[in-house]
């Protein structure tokens, strides 16, 4: 028996050797296998970050590469399904940009809409698709204000869905979830999930998604701004489109009207100007001269000046007295004027070549008549409330004409309130009594060098600093 020993110990150890062996290759077999799994799992990764850059340098939209995302996403991480929420403008709600077809409800489906799909199935992907969550509190909200990439083992037992499965029932849902963010801006979340019949998630799998969702976070950024920065230059385009437009609403050249000369020019603070200047044939020997100041700026108040023009072209023809043309100028315009709104204006009827001329003032600033019998200067400004402001009675009330008689040499300067209050480096004001000056020493010489020696002044004064508010000067010179 003791011969019997050593052989065995021999075959014990044989034995124990095969079975270390055999654990060793099972074991080595699970290490391959996990090997194959993530160097898979690597190139899906590449894969997706190659269309992913691809994506950023198209003018792909902003749905396309949503979807890119979170199909790309799931592959990578063989998930069953995932969606993908952004943050709306206000920063309130997450509303769902893409969801995959099999992605299991991340947001709690009210009693209704279930009972609903007992009987149509397309309600609850309906609501789904449709449901903007708030973007604090919740299973997506508490994902955006997460400092980075979280994991759900089991939604059952979380708050959102406490109402549905509050008994753990129904089918276990894992999830990862990440906030998107970029240039430290919340942009939304990214999420996937995997169901009862697939295994959880590994540590791989989740370093795996912390990386794509950053990733995909800079795409959605980079293509918010490369989106934005066409908008801005199609849209910029489509101003200078409009201010094309606009100038050809300004007078083409000086008009000829016997026994006078009238200059005008129109500098725009921006692309589109509120402010115009216009001259009119309305028969009989009669002619007039118009000037307007919309209140604002931008594409809203020259839409607004190029309705006045049309509408006190079409009242103006034909009368002769400019207070019944402001009067049903503003009649028309009113009922489209926001409360907001209102337009200054000077209207003059130029009568026949002998020197009479009727103004009328709709809230505007004082016209200044240059008189060269003596060499003063006087502000014009006949009673007259804005455009706009009142539906029309007040308005008919309020405003009265003026009747001058010009003789030669005499020069009628209008302007609107750009001009005096055009500033410098120092934030001081152009003002009347620079504006007086200036018009004072170029009156002689005529109504186009009045309106150049202005314009030369607040360049002059102004320098370097930006023009604030639209420029518009016209004159008007009794031969």
């Amino acid at each position: 028996m003791d011969r019997l020993i050593p052989y065995i110990l021999l075959l014990v150890a044989v034995i124990g050797l095969g079975i270390t062996i055999r654990v060793f290759n099972r074991r080595l077999k699970r290490t391959n296998d996990e090997l194959v799994a993530v160097e898979g799992e690597e190139e899906r990764m590449f894969n997706y970050l190659h269309d992913l850059g691809l994506a950023i340098g198209e003018d792909t939209t902003q749905a396309g590469l949503s979807k890119m995302i979170v199909d790309g996403v799931n592959d990578v991480v063989s998930a069953r399904g995932g969606a993908l929420y952004l943050l709306d403008e206000a920063g309130e709600k997450l509303h769902p940009k893409y969801l995959s077809q099999d992605c299991p409800a991340l947001v709690g489906v009210p009693k209704k809409v279930r009972k609903k799909a007992e009987l149509d199935p397309r309600a609850t992907e309906s609501f789904l698709r449709l449901y903007q969550a708030p973007a604090e509190g919740g299973l997506l909200g508490e994902a955006l204000g997460a400092s980075g990439a979280t994991r759900v083992a089991d939604l059952r037992y979380h708050e959102t869905f406490r109402e549905e499965s509050g008994d753990g029932s129904g089918e276990r849902v894992e999830a990862m979830l990440s906030p998107l963010r970029h240039g430290g801006k919340d942009l939304g979340v990214l999420v996937v999930a995997r169901t009862g019949e697939q295994p959880e998630f590994s540590e791989n799998d989740f370093t795996v998604f912390r990386s794509a969702a950053e990733q995909s976070a800079f795409a959605l950024g980079n293509a918010m701004i490369y989106r934005e920065a066409h908008e801005k230059r199609q849209f910029e385009s489509e101003l200078r489109n409009a201010s094309e437009v606009q100038r050809v609403l300004l007078p083409q050249g000086e008009p000829i009207v016997p026994g006078y000369r009238v200059s005008g020019t129109n500098v725009p603070a921006r692309i589109i100007s509120g402010d115009y200047y216009d001259h009119l044939d309305l028969g009989e020997g009669r002619h007039g001269v118009v000037i307007a100041d919309v209140s604002g700026k931008g594409v809203g108040a020259g839409l607004l000046m190029a309705m006045c023009r049309s509408v006190l072209r079409s009242q103006a023809w034909g009368k002769s007295d400019p207070a019944e043309v402001l009067d049903g100028v503003n009649r028309q315009l009113f009922p489209d004027i926001r409360e907001d709104m209102f337009i200054s204006l000077f209207y003059g009827v130029i009568d026949g070549d002998g020197g009479l001329i009727r103004l009328a003032r709709a809230g505007h600033d004082a016209a200044l008549l240059f008189r060269a019998a003596d060499g003063s200067i006087e502000e014009i400004k006949p009673p007259g409330l804005a455009l706009g402001i009142d539906d029309g009675d007040v308005f008919a009330r309020v405003t009265k004409v003026m009747e001058l008689q010009l003789n030669s040499g005499d020069l009628l300067l209008f302007y609107t309130d750009g001009v005096k209050e055009a500033t410098d480096a120092a934030g001081e004001e152009f003002g009347m009594e620079r504006l007086r000056r200036t018009f004072l020493k170029s009156a002689t010489l005529g109504a186009e060098a009045a309106v150049d020696a202005v314009q030369r002044d607040l360049a002059e004064f102004s320098g370097e600093s930006r023009q604030m508010d639209d420029i518009t000067l016209l004159a008007l010179e009794k031969r």
